[in-house]
């Protein structure tokens, strides 16, 4: 089960960098209207995305290790977006919408990583 939410979790990602680089769903550096993105965004969301299929597709700890991972990655990135406002570390353009989805990113990742045991 680990895996199969994994790997879902890990093509979501993939799918929104994936969205990202579309102008006709990105208009005016905005996906859908709402999320602030930008080239490096998109890169980020899809190296995310790619790691964490990568590791649902080895083993649930692998994929345990991986949700771990990036959910401590992106709570800091939800700090550092909070704080700075508009941008994280003066490379990835964030808003409020990026902001509170990476917080449930975050969220997800550590619950799952760290409540859903994996099998032997």
């Amino acid at each position: 089960m680990l895996k199969s939410i994994a790997f879902v979790f890990g093509a979501v990602l993939l799918l929104v960098g994936i969205l990202g680089l579309i102008p006709a769903i990105t208009a005016n550096g905005l996906l859908l209207g709402i999320f602030a993105v930008d080239t490096l965004h998109n890169i980020v969301h899809l190296l995310s995305g790619a790691v964490i299929i990568f590791a649902a597709l080895n083993s649930d700890a692998a994929a345990s290790m991986a949700l771990k991972i990036f959910g401590v990655i992106y709570a800091l990135v939800t700090i550092v977006g909070f704080v700075q406002e508009s941008t994280v570390l003066g490379l990835l353009t964030v808003n409020l919408a990026d902001n509170i989805l990476h917080l449930v990113i975050a969220l997800v990742a550590l619950i799952v990583g760290f409540a859903v045991k994996p099998q032997e």
